[in-house]
C-alpha cells in the first residue's frame, strides 16, 4: 500500500533538517533542500526547516532586552514565516488530494477531523519540541530538579509522537480503503491580506 509507514520516512526527515539547521545554528543560514523538485520529501524537509527557524525566531522574540526595531523587523519575519507554513501545509494537502483522487470513496465513508498535512504539521512540531527537550535534559549547569522535570516532559513527547504516528499511518490507510476521504478547507487567514484587515485597508485607503 502507497504511503505505508509514511510517519516513520517523515520523522527520519524532520530530524535531517533540525539537526542540519543547528550545525549553524542561525536564523539567516543558506537553505539547500535535498531532495528532488516536487516530491513529498521535498515538501517535507522544507515544512520542517520553516519550522525550525521559526522556533528560534520566536525564542528570539523573547528576549525581554530586545531592541525595538529589531523586535519589529523580526515580528514581520516570523508572520511571514507563519504564512509561509500555512502556505505549505495546505500545498501539502492539494499533494495528497491529488494522489488519492482515483480512489473509490465508500458509500459510509467519512471526513477526518484533521487532514493530513495538518496532522504532519504537528509531528513536525514535536519533532522539534523533542530535540529541544533533550537538549534540557542532557544542559550542562542546569539543576538536578530541572532535568528531571524535562525528562518526564520528553517522555510524554515521545509518546505523543508514537501516537501521531500511528493515527497518521491509520488515516492513510483508510483514506486508501475509502473509508475515509481527502478534502480540504483553505485556512483563509486574514490579517496578512491588505482586502480583509481593515489596519491595512484603511491605511492604504487614507482612512487613518
Amino acid at each position: 500500500m502507497k504511503y505505508l509507514d509514511l510517519s516513520k520516512k517523515a520523522i527520519e526527515i524532520f530530524k535531517e533538517s533540525v539537526e542540519k539547521y543547528h550545525i549553524i545554528d542561525k536564523i539567516d543560514q543558506k537553505f539547500n533542500n535535498p531532495y528532488p523538485f516536487e516530491s513529498l520529501y521535498k515538501l517535507l524537509y522544507e515544512k520542517n526547516w520553516i519550522d525550525t527557524i521559526q522556533w528560534h525566531m520566536e525564542d528570539l522574540i523573547r528576549d525581554p532586552l530586545i531592541n525595538y526595531e529589531k523586535g519589529m523587523v523580526l515580528k514581520r519575519k516570523i508572520d511571514f514565516s507563519n504564512q509561509k507554513r500555512t502556505d505549505l501545509v495546505e500545498y501539502i494537502d492539494d499533494y495528497f488530494l491529488n494522489e488519492f483522487r482515483n480512489i473509490e470513496i465508500k458509500k459510509k465513508a467519512t471526513y477526518n477531523s484533521e487532514t493530513l498535512a495538518w496532522a504532519i504539521d504537528r509531528l513536525s512540531i514535536l519533532v522539534l519540541k523533542i530535540y529541544h527537550m533533550n537538549e534540557e535534559v542532557e544542559r550542562e549547569g542546569a539543576s538536578s530538579e530541572h532535568k528531571k522535570s524535562c525528562k518526564m516532559k520528553l517522555e510524554i513527547l515521545n509518546l505523543q509522537k508514537k501516537d501521531l504516528s500511528q493515527a497518521i499511518d491509520q488515516l492513510i490507510i483508510d483514506i486508501q480503503k475509502g473509508i475515509k476521504y481527502v478534502k480540504v478547507y483553505k485556512q483563509m487567514k486574514m490579517y496578512n491580506d491588505n482586502s480583509l484587515n481593515p489596519i491595512l485597508y484603511n491605511k492604504k485607503d487614507g482612512l487613518k
